[in-house]
């Protein structure tokens, strides 16, 4: 994850701490979302240092997530990824597959004021919702962050543009979901059969 980030970001060294340790320092900071002093005392780096270095990341982050984050342009990009999904599956049903879409509970500090309450899922704890669509790589083709954690998956899909503008409506292809997605119109998502049958 750190080659990739440094190979993706240009970061200028504005102190006496490389760019592996900003990376190091943002991803940590990122996965555990911990605060600045915690980050701070876990690198043995300034406070006010872990500021900075998170929110220059962050600017970075953001101007070049056209570079990872992107949907199928052309042909030849959704053939590719077709393919990839049947060689997964083993099976040539699988090359209409033009990517995987889910979604994971993320959880956050429980906000203040009436608000609040929206973001506790059923278990009570406070969540927010991230849904995004995958090629066979794993890679991301979208991504979708904004929801309360006590709405469920369907409702989030509805809502985003990737939806609402057919942007991933390809002709005779489907997206590959899980069974907490019902039949919609489209894009078209193929739910897995509950009790699959050996050789059917």
């Amino acid at each position: 994850m750190v080659a990739m980030l440094l190979g993706l970001l240009i970061l200028e060294q504005r102190h006496r701490w490389d760019a592996t340790i900003e990376s190091l320092v943002f991803l940590f900071w990122l996965a555990s979302g911990a605060s600045y002093k915690v980050v701070s005392r876990v690198f043995g780096i300034p406070c006010s240092t872990v500021y900075r270095i998170v929110h220059r990341v962050t600017e970075e982050v953001v101007a070049i997530h056209h570079m990872v984050i992107h949907l199928l342009k052309t042909q030849e990009d959704l053939e590719a990824v077709s393919r990839g999904f049947a060689g997964l599956a083993r099976h040539r049903a699988f090359m209409k597959a033009a990517g995987g879409i889910n979604g994971c509970h993320v959880h956050i500090k429980l906000l203040s004021g009436p608000d609040g309450q929206c973001y506790r899922n059923r278990k009570l704890c406070p969540l927010i919702i991230l849904q995004a669509v995958c090629d066979h790589q794993g890679h991301f083709h979208d991504t979708y962050v904004d929801w309360p954690g006590s709405v469920d998956d369907t409702r989030v899909l509805c809502h985003i543009l990737l939806y609402r503008s057919s942007l991933y409506h390809l002709p005779g292809h489907l997206i590959l979901t899980d069974g907490w997605y019902p039949c919609l119109q489209h894009p078209l998502p193929l739910i897995p059969y509950k009790r699959p049958v050996q050789g059917g």
